[in-house]
């Protein structure tokens, strides 16, 4: 399995924690790690790639490449990943703890 590493993005602390953690090793929407691994930026605040390792997400290639499909999957992973304080700090314009209350109702408990 090969990691796509956006080094040109991530900052070295946190691209270095995702490396160690396990979390990153597979896909977190199939659970597969048979093809290449890309890691997602899943939130976009102030048109900007959020740089915090809760909203990076790990995608097979081929989810990746077909991102609008599952969103609202990897929405739910993301704000389950979140702490408070990160859903305040980005609950602007979108209510992210409303958004999670719906997508936990979707897609029940999440488990990593």
């Amino acid at each position: 399995m090969e990691v796509k590493q956006n080094t040109d993005m991530i900052p070295d602390d946190i691209r270095e924690e995702m490396l160690k953690d396990k979390f990153y090793k597979k896909c977190c929407v199939s659970g597969r790690k048979d093809e290449r691994i890309e890691w997602h930026h899943n939130l976009i605040y102030a048109s900007k790639q959020i740089q915090e390792k809760f909203c990076i997400l790990p995608l097979l290639k081929s989810v990746h490449r077909d991102i609008v499909k599952h969103k609202e999957k990897c929405d739910w992973i993301m704000l389950n990943r979140a702490s408070e304080q990160q859903l305040t700090k980005y609950s602007k314009v979108i209510n992210y703890r409303h958004k999670l209350k719906i997508l936990n109702e979707k897609f029940g408990t999440y488990r990593e």
